[in-house]
């Protein structure tokens, strides 16, 4: 296992090397073509509003948007009966992300973020659960043009995090998700990615990440890319409708029965639709109701596990950026 984490962390560590040094090597060497093209990667910056939990949440566009952003959402899913066991268990989630965009150099694009999760879980079945699950989450991410590859970027994102309960900080809890990918632009329409999570000291070690996002025009769009694919219209300049899917699969360090650091997997699925309504360039504001699905709360050392019957979440977000 040690042998395999640190294979990880070398990859990783290579990766964020070429990701800082590239941009210095296109000006050493640059010409007018390459000096256009890294411009243009650099303007990358109006992006979709940033879905939490996700792993890919930005489309690279080429106006410049705002440089601070904060999103916030409740997501209310009522108890519901559990597989081969009475009793019931019902989850609130709700959470809270900043981000701020900036230069470095003047060319390289960074994105600083902080998320913080909160998950309440009213839990009346023989298993004991802790009441609510907790997580802090640190981000910083870049993209930059792909060595000489016309409309190619790369993209890495770390994401520093504890995952538990009562907000504590546990060293034992400490976490490094990374996702690395590529981004294809052949045009205005079409974005293409493909990548990998590298999740160390997770049950599952590598995610692949792949996807497209598809603007056949300017009211129409397909953001098929994980965890959360959704397709919106435009009816106007304020009100988007939209149908949205999304997933939860995190891992939490909590304490049960006398043991400490026990492992608390949370999965879930979910499928629905809203509306959301621009109320200026600053505010944007949705409301989605729908079904969740798959859903259960595992210990990963057989120390117990919930399976929730299928039901219905509502949810209310607020995305504001200055």
């Amino acid at each position: 296992m040690f042998h395999v984490r640190e294979k990880l962390y070398r990859y990783v560590l290579l990766l964020t090397v070429i990701a800082v040094a590239y941009p210095g090597i296109l000006v050493a060497a640059e010409k007018k073509d390459s000096d256009t093209a890294a411009a243009s990667a650099t303007e990358i910056g109006k992006e979709f509003p940033q879905e939490l939990e996700t792993l890919i949440t930005e489309e690279p566009q080429e106006e410049a948007s705002l440089p601070f952003e904060a999103d916030t959402y409740v997501r209310y899913m009522p108890s519901r009966r559990v597989d081969a066991m009475p009793g019931k268990v019902g989850i609130i989630e709700s959470a809270n992300e900043c981000a701020y965009k900036l230069k470095a150099f003047g060319k390289l694009q960074l994105e600083l973020s902080f998320e913080s999760n909160y998950i309440s879980i009213n839990n009346s079945t023989g298993v004991k659960l802790p009441s609510h699950l907790t997580s802090l989450i640190a981000g910083l991410q870049t993209t930059v043009p792909f060595f000489t590859l016309d409309k190619t970027y790369f993209r890495i994102g770390l994401y520093p995090s504890y995952r538990g309960e009562n907000w504590e900080v546990r060293s034992s809890a400490f976490r490094m998700p990374v996702n690395t990918y590529l981004i294809y632009q052949p045009n205005s329409k079409w974005t293409f990615v493909a990548g990998v999570g590298a999740y160390p000291d997770y049950r599952t070690k590598v995610i692949p990440i792949f996807g497209f996002i598809y603007k056949p025009n300017e009211k129409l769009t397909f953001n098929i890319v994980p965890a959360n694919p959704n397709i919106s219209y435009s009816l106007n300049g304020k009100v988007t409708l939209f149908i949205e899917g999304g997933m939860a699969g995190d891992e939490y360090e909590v304490d049960k029965d006398g043991l400490k650091n026990v492992v608390l997997e949370y999965k879930a699925y979910r499928g629905g639709a809203g509306a959301s309504y621009r109320f200026n360039k600053y505010i944007e504001a949705s409301v989605s109701v729908g079904g969740v699905f798959n859903r259960r709360l595992q210990y990963r050392d057989s120390l117990g596990k919930v399976n929730l019957d299928s039901g219905m979440y509502s949810e209310f977000r607020i995305n504001a950026a200055i």
